[in-house]
């Protein structure tokens, strides 16, 4: 399960319409791939189609698509914002993350 914030979820709701996607019934993209300063980094993006293999959540009105490699990743995970003065924008806090960058983009386990 991904979770998804209250701050993330106003986000995303708002992105996906400037980008002309419906937020309840197009998909948040969630994976991991290979590179980032710790070895593995993060993916978002928006998504209007299900791959066979994509796991499916929703949380806090966010639907979430994870492909089944990924997934073993980001079990427990929580989609967060932060957009203040020193923000990052999207943040993912995972519970699996051993290591992170300064930048908090990649992670390795």
């Amino acid at each position: 399960m991904i979770k998804v914030s209250e701050t993330a979820k106003q986000r995303v709701i708002m992105l996906m319409q400037e980008e002309g996607y419906d937020a309840s019934t197009d998909y948040v993209r969630v994976g991991v791939k290979s590179g980032g300063c710790s070895g593995l980094s993060y993916e978002l993006r928006f998504d209007k189609q299900l791959d066979e293999s994509d796991k499916v959540f929703e949380d806090n009105s966010v639907r979430i698509i994870v492909d089944k490699k990924s997934f073993l990743y980001l079990i427990g995970t929580t989609l967060e914002y932060s957009g203040g003065l020193n923000g990052k924008g999207f943040v993912f806090n995972n519970p699996n993350a051993q290591r992170t960058c300064g930048c908090g983009e990649s992670f390795s386990l």
